[in-house]
Order: C-alpha cells, then sequence, then structure tokens
C-alpha cells in the first residue's frame, strides 16, 4: 500500500490500525504471556514504521521490562522454538509454527537498553535500561523510537516520530552528537534509510553527521558491510549514496567513491565520472528482472559493478597532447581496487570475485560496432563472462550514458547485434561451455604420455582452435593434436 507524499498524521494512524489489526492476534496473545509473568511488553522499531507506512512485518521486534533469562523462560514456552545467539545484547528470538494453512510468527523480544561506544572499541557496550521510554531514547531515528504497548495497543510516541514520519525526515531522538557518539553507525543508517524510504536528513541530524563522520573509523567492516548492501539493494541506493558522500561518510567507508569526483577542466574534456556512475547504477537497477528473469532484482553484484566499474579512472587519468584525456587500462586497475575495498569490508568472496570480474570485462564490447567480431571473438566473450554473462549484458548497456540520441542508438543496436550472435551460436555449438573436442583421457591415449603439464598444454592448444573455429570433429581433432605434437618434439 503507498503513501500520499505528504501524508498527515491521522492518515498514517488509519493505515497502522489497519496493519496492526492484522498483527494482533500474536503480538496481543504474546503480549498477554508477559504481563501475566509480570512484565511490560511493546511492538517497538521497524514493524511499527512499517505498520504506520501501511506494511506488515514478517519478522515482529519487542522490547521488554523483563531480564534476557526471563524473557527466555516465557518464550520457550509460549513458541515452538526459541534461541539465545543474541542473548548478550538482550535479546531472544522464537517461532511459532503457523501450521499447514498459516504463516509461522517469528518474534525478537529485547530487554529495554542503553548501549554506547567506547572510544576505541569497535563493538557497543550493552547496559540495560528500565523504561520504555529510555529504550526508545537509543534508537537510531525517531521513526524507528515509536511502540504500541501490549496487551492494549496503546501507542507511545515520545519523541515525536509520528510527525517526522509524516513529513519523511529522518531526526535523532536525543541529541544527534550525543547518538552518533554512542553508535556511530547510526550515520550510516541515514544514508540507508534515505534509499530505503527516501527520507531526508534533517539539518540538525545532517550537520552532526558531516562533524562526526570521522567517527566511523571504529565500526567494525562487518556492520559496514552490512549498511551497505541493505543501502544498495534499497529501492534507491542513489539517494542513500548521494548522503554518504555529501557528508563524508564516504570518505571512511567506500573512498573510492568521492574520489570519482575528478575536477573536470574548463573545456569538458571528459564526464564527471561521480555522477555517470550514479547514472549507471540508476540504469542497471532498471534491467534487472524479475523472480524468474536472469538477473533477479535487487541484485547486489551488478549493483556493486555498476557503482564501481569506472573506480580505476582517478590513477589512470592522463591529460594527452593536443589536449584529449585518456584512462588507459582503468578497467583493469580498477578491478584490483574494487578487489581490495571488497575484501576489506568482508564481503563473501564470491561477491568479491564477481564483482571485480564484471569490473574487469566491462569495457570488452567497445569496439564491437566499429568492426565485425569474429566467431571467435564472441566465443571468448562468451566463455570469458562465464556464469556472469547476463550482468555483463546489462552492465554494458547501463554504461551508455551519452545525451547524443544517435550514438546512444547505435551503441544499442551494436549489442542488440551482438546478443543475437551469441544466441545463434549457442544454438550451433553450445557456447556457455565450450571444451575441446578430445579431453585429457584422450589425449593421453593418442600421444601415449602420462598425466603433466604436456597433457595441459595439448588442452590448450585445442581449445585455442575450438575457439578460433569451432567444434573441429574427433577426426580433425585428432590430426591438429599429432601435427602439434610433432611439431613440439622436433
Amino acid at each position: 500500500m503507498s503513501t500520499p507524499a505528504n501524508p498527515a498524521p491521522a492518515q498514517l494512524l488509519h493505515q497502522a490500525l489497519s496493519v496492526l489489526t492484522r498483527m494482533a492476534p500474536a503480538a496481543v496473545e504474546l503480549g498477554e504471556t508477559f504481563a501475566a509473568a509480570g512484565h511490560e511488553l511493546s511492538l517497538v522499531g521497524g514493524p511499527v514504521r512499517d505498520a504506520f507506512l501501511g506494511r506488515a512485518s514478517a519478522d515482529l521486534d519487542f522490547a521488554t521490562s523483563a531480564s534476557p533469562d526471563e524473557t527466555q523462560r516465557i518464550l520457550a514456552r509460549w513458541g515452538d522454538a526459541h534461541w539465545d545467539i543474541g542473548k548478550e545484547f538482550g535479546t531472544i528470538g522464537a517461532r511459532r509454527f503457523g501450521g499447514a494453512t498459516g504463516a509461522d510468527t517469528v518474534v525478537e523480544v529485547t530487554t529495554y537498553r542503553t548501549d554506547e561506544y567506547d572510544a576505541a572499541s569497535r563493538k557497543p557496550v550493552v547496559a540495560f535500561g528500565d523504561s520504555l521510554d529510555g529504550d526508545l531514547s537509543r534508537r537510531d531515528f525517531t521513526v524507528n523510537a515509536m511502540a504500541v504497548r501490549l496487551p492494549d495497543l496503546t501507542f507511545v510516541d515520545p519523541y515525536g516520530g509520528l510527525s517526522d514520519l509524516a513529513a519523511k525526515v529522518l531526526r535523532t531522538p536525543i541529541a544527534p552528537e550525543r547518538s552518533f557518539d554512542d553508535d556511530p553507525l547510526r550515520m550510516l543508517r541515514a544514508a540507508r534509510f534515505a534509499a530505503q524510504l527516501g527520507f531526508a536528513v534533517e539539518p540538525a541530524t545532517r550537520a552532526a553527521i558531516v562533524d562526526m563522520a570521522p567517527r566511523l573509523d571504529i565500526v567494525s567492516a562487518e556492520r559496514v558491510q552490512a549498511e551497505l548492501s541493505k543501502l544498495l539493494c534499497a529501492p534507491s541506493p542513489r539517494a542513500g549514496l548521494e548522503v554518504l558522500t555529501d557528508t563524508g561518510m564516504a570518505d571512511h567507508v567506500l573512498p573510492e567513491l568521492p574520489a570519482l569526483r575528478l575536477e573536470i577542466d574548463e573545456h569538458h574534456r571528459h564526464k564527471d565520472v561521480y555522477e555517470h556512475s550514479l547514472i549507471v547504477l540508476d540504469q542497471a537497477i532498471a534491467q534487472e528482472t524479475g523472480p524468474d528473469g536472469a538477473v533477479p532484482a535487487p541484485d547486489l553484484v551488478l549493483r556493486l559493478a555498476a557503482l564501481l566499474h569506472d573506480i580505476g579512472k582517478p590513477p589512470t587519468r592522463r591529460f594527452e597532447p593536443g589536449g584529449g584525456v585518456s584512462f588507459h587500462h582503468h578497467e583493469v586497475v580498477g578491478a584490483k581496487m574494487v578487489a581490495k575495498r571488497l575484501r576489506a569490508l568482508k564481503f563473501e568472496k564470491q561477491v568479491v570475485k564477481d564483482v571485480a570480474r564484471l569490473v574487469e570485462l566491462h569495457l570488452r564490447f567497445h569496439g564491437y560496432g566499429e568492426g565485425a567480431w569474429t566467431d571467435s571473438a564472441v566465443r571468448r566473450y562468451v566463455t570469458d563472462a562465464g556464469p556472469l554473462l547476463e550482468r555483463l549484458h546489462r552492465l554494458t548497456r547501463a554504461d551508455c550514458t551519452t545525451r547524443n540520441r544517435r550514438k546512444a542508438r547505435r551503441l544499442a543496436d551494436a549489442y542488440t547485434d551482438l546478443e543475437e550472435r551469441i544466441a545463434r551460436l549457442r544454438e550451433q555449438e553450445e557456447i556457455d561451455s565450450i571444451r575441446p573436442d578430445l579431453d585429457g583421457t584422450q589425449i593421453m591415449a593418442i600421444l601415449g604420455i602420462p598425466p603433466g603439464r604436456d597433457v595441459g598444454a595439448a588442452y590448450q592448444h585445442l581449445l585455442a582452435l575450438r575457439m578460433e573455429h569451432g567444434p573441429l570433429g574427433e577426426e580433425r581433432a585428432t590430426a591438429e593434436l599429432t601435427a602439434w605434437w610433432a611439431a613440439r618434439q622436433g
């Protein structure tokens, strides 16, 4: 359910009532269970915010006056399964199975708390609190500092979150300097929520972020990476990335992004690489598919590659005689830079590998329109891309940001032609899994040699022939192999 551009608080309350009514049975029952044990329980955070936006949350977050041990005992009786992996931070989780006709109910219940960072620590120091208002004060933004007391469904909004939700602004419940000093990651969440919700950061909060951005240096790479991933997979990553860059946060978590803001010379001999990269990201997102398509949205690998495909340009920029500007081999340099940065941010190994490979390959298509590629070149393009081919298709198309419509159409038509040639070769040759016409066992039998480097060299020779000429057939491949071996022995 969508909301108006500037909904009034009364409209939001009406939306929330509808959503909470659907969520109420499980939440109210759990509230009654805690109340019977002498404890407070409130629905808090994202589920409450989303209810006001007309969206129901699959997972429910609660705050309670009960201690973690007491919460665990209650949830063990209430749910069909429970876990205490977050017990150190006061959080206990539980699941009640919905049966054959209903969805499971998953809850997380956290003891009222306050937490803050030690100046030299990368982890928050947790201290349990004794009131709901105090717990809400430690939330990142007022729109996440609203609660619904259970079981009576009393709305609690001590920091004006509903008004800020209606105005679509992000504001901290307490002084932003204190909030961000307690947990610097909240600054990154401002950028993430700008991307997820389309909200603006209010001036005082934004000013505090600018002043305190260096505080992000104490946050662990894993927590930074989690926020960046959520931001990039949001509906509008560009809005969040602009907050990151404009406030100086990116200098501490993704410095290659602001580095793309190359100084544009008076003759405008090259594009604004930063703006170009954001446009490419937008255009790549527009080419993602539904869940059954080739690149289901949101695709983190494609989005990272689109954003970072030109990060090799700043270190490779050269002003040439005659007024030109070059970025020779920026795709190779960029691939290495991407791999280094993503590893530092603790991204999964496969994500690092795939993004770096896409960056390395993103210029491969250039020049196709000027001269027809041989079938061999097309085969190599497909083989080099491997399982990333569909993403490479989309990255390459997205990388065209020229305002010259004729040039844009020419590039699009050329890439369509390449895709059609790939499709034709697929039908003829199964080019997605190109192999030599003879395997290693056959090579050893024909040449009478044991396993070793010679077998590998023979395999690569036959693979090169397969790339160049297409399928050879076993008879011709055998002749080519024996001729190659004889020349090698001579």
